[in-house]
């Protein structure tokens, strides 16, 4: 529901079904924000977080994480890796999500 949102509004967006997918998207497509859960297969959502904050040709693309997790301790090692917000799937609805990015672009 969130990529048919941003669709909507007009925006491209690439899905990833699993970590490793995920930073390979991001080498190739250099994406203008990356939308993150921290559950995923192969690598978990903190594992890629910290692989593209860690690859100079990808530091830089914002993230925003975006899970049913929202223990303290993962929420708070988010933010430590980079992320710009850490957002409640239950939460958040697709529009609320859309209406924040172009705030988060221009972080």
């Amino acid at each position: 529901m969130y990529q048919l949102k941003l669709e909507l509004d007009g925006y491209t967006v690439e899905v990833a079904g699993d970590g490793v997918a995920a930073l390979e998207k991001a080498r190739s497509l250099h994406p203008d924000i990356i939308f993150l859960d921290i559950r995923l297969p192969k690598l978990d959502g903190l594992g890629v977080l910290e692989a593209l904050r860690d690859d100079p040709t990808i530091a830089a693309i914002p993230v925003v994480i975006l899970s049913n997790w929202n223990e303290r301790e993962l929420v708070d090692r988010g933010i430590k890796l980079g992320a710009l917000d850490h957002l409640i799937k239950s939460q958040t609805t697709p529009a609320r999500l859309s209406q924040r990015l172009k705030a988060w672009l221009k972080a």
